[in-house]
């Protein structure tokens, strides 16, 4: 059953019933004052209590004696959290969808112990930030609003250009300046009285899928700040994308829709919390995470301290006997061979990997390799390998992994391995500092681009620590019974610097919790990210005699 908002009708599902009648037997419908219903005097014939008893009859027409999912968007999300806490509704409901729809009581609850004064100064504060909730409700503010400043077409122009708002001859409605007249009835019957005689939270006695659009010009986030008090079993998912969400995004919200209806029927529905971005480490325990290159060195360590943490673990190695080493030491972690400069590989990984275990909520992508040596002597297929793993792999890492979190709308993290070799020149690291650089810049670039959907981006540039890359980079330029010579010396040196794995590992969990942008490791690491933004001539120079941070 599906109930749309204000100032819409039920014309604003219909991206939405195309996808689910393929599996459902759908229904939406106009509310009273909208679209083809009858259109009552007066606030108080707009009483969520009256617009419950539509919803009944509704019910007992289409669906007699069935339970009904009901999805509501808006005032109808609104109705539908006063429905699922009601006891009337308890055998009708099976379950609540909300879409940019917090509960009217929590949108305007006061905080615990406040005067009657302090809930209305908290209540006007945050109407504020809805200018046009306070309009909707002065006398007059209704008419000014539909007949003068949205009149001849603007609402219209203000969807399709302010909020990217499909509109076609459907939607908005021909009769949109009338179901805006009527429909602000909405507001001045439910709101004041609410402000005036709030009431305590009302849990809902069905599961809640709370959907939050989170470039949502109409309703800021903090409405939703204590969801969970109003619901028992509450899913909460994230859309980037305007109020409208359900004209946007129709196919992941048609998605989300079933996926969540079908759980309720199984049973299987239970509780989800987003990944906060910034929200602590604590968040980690009973999290999925994936590493990379987790056979060994700052993979392996990055495991163990994720699992010290109570995360679950999906270990990725190309050495598959070295990536189940590690899941040895760590209990009910999974170990997977594959090679991530291999694009086909990283496909079938991934869908291995949310197939049977689900959408990890943190990735790190740690797999590298080494590679040193004068530019000229380094051929077109060293370029290739480097690139392939070094960067091309940490692409595709996140390209799917972030594509799986987008759609599962639940947030995420993605640490991606760059290096010193990122802030600045190093002779004889041409190729390997272009690889780290290009991930530094690919960090950069996708936390842009990804948090509007919930998931963090941080690139991890370490300096030089003692792991086993030293012992597999090629040195071009060098003959090859000098290669095992020199891959020796330069670990011994290395291991001399004694900045371990472990070290490594718990900068990035606290850099996962914090969402760090960059977390930089290391003192020279640190020293060097200084010098690229303060002094970068000093770096040239440097940079004959730079030694190998690989």
């Amino acid at each position: 059953m599906l109930v749309h908002g204000y100032p819409d009708t039920k014309e604003l599902w219909d991206g939405v019933v195309s996808r689910l009648a393929l599996g459902f037997h759908v229904v939406a419908y106009d509310v009273r004052g909208a679209g083809g219903s009858s259109a009552p005097r007066g606030p108080a014939a707009y009483a969520l209590e009256r617009l419950g008893e539509d919803f009944a009859e509704v019910c007992a027409a289409l669906a007699p004696g069935r339970q009904v999912h009901l999805v509501g968007h808006d005032w109808g999300g609104i109705q539908g959290w006063e429905l699922a806490s009601s006891p009337r509704f308890q055998d009708t409901l099976a379950s609540l969808t909300a879409i940019a729809a917090p509960a009217l009581d929590q949108a305007i609850a006061a905080g615990p112990g406040l005067a009657r004064r302090g809930r209305l100064l908290r209540a006007i504060a945050r109407a504020s930030r809805s200018w046009y909730v306070i309009v909707l409700c002065l006398p007059g503010g209704p008419s000014l609003i539909w007949r003068l400043v949205l009149a001849g077409g603007r609402w219209r122009w203000l969807l399709a250009h302010l909020d990217r708002v499909p509109v076609d001859r459907r939607h908005p409605a021909p009769t949109l300046a009338a179901d805006g007249l009527h429909g602000a009835n909405l507001y001045r019957r439910n709101i004041p009285a609410r402000i005036l005689r709030p009431r305590a939270a009302r849990r809902a006695g069905v599961p809640v899928q709370l959907v939050v659009p989170t470039g949502d010009r109409s309703i800021p986030a903090h409405y939703y700040e204590r969801a969970e008090r109003w619901a028992p079993l509450l899913r909460r998912r994230v859309v980037a994308g305007s109020h409208w969400a359900p004209r946007t995004h129709p196919e992941l919200i048609s998605r989300w829709i079933g996926e969540f209806v079908e759980e309720v029927e199984r049973g299987a529905a239970r509780s989800h919390t987003p990944w906060a971005r910034g929200g602590g480490t604590a968040q980690l325990a009973g999290r999925l995470a994936l590493v990379t290159g987790a056979g060994s060195g700052i993979g392996r360590a990055t495991a163990l301290a994720l699992a010290a943490r109570g995360s679950r673990l999906l270990l990725v190695d190309r050495d598959g006997d070295a990536a189940a080493r590690t899941a040895a030491a760590i209990p009910r972690s999974h170990a997977f061979t594959c090679d991530v400069g291999d694009e086909r590989a990283m496909e079938r990984l991934a869908s291995e990997v949310t197939g049977r275990h689900g959408v990890p909520d943190v990735v790190v992508n740690n797999a590298g390799i080494g590679l040193a040596g004068p530019f000229l002597q380094t051929g077109a297929d060293e370029w290739r390998r480097i690139l392939d793993v070094n960067l091309l792999g940490v692409v595709t890492g996140s390209r799917l992994f972030a594509r799986a979190m987008l759609e599962r709308g639940e947030g995420g993290q993605i640490v991606n391995l760059s290096s010193v070799a990122a802030f600045g020149p190093f002779r004889d690291l041409a190729a390997y500092g272009a690889s780290k650089a290009a991930v530094l810049m690919l960090s950069e670039c996708l936390r842009a681009e990804l948090a509007p959907y919930g998931i963090g981006v941080t690139a991890v540039c370490p300096g030089i620590v003692a792991t086993n890359i030293t012992r597999a980079t090629r040195y071009v330029g060098h003959p090859e019974g000098q290669q095992e010579r020199i891959r020796e010396q330069v670990t011994r040196s290395y291991q001399r610097r004694n900045f371990t794995p472990e070290r490594v590992a718990e900068q990035i969990v606290e850099a996962i919790g914090s969402d760090a942008p960059v977390a930089v490791v290391t003192p020279e690491a640190k020293l060097a990210r200084v010098l690229s933004r303060v002094a970068p001539g000093v770096l040239r120079r440097l940079a004959g005699r730079s030694a190998l941070p690989i």
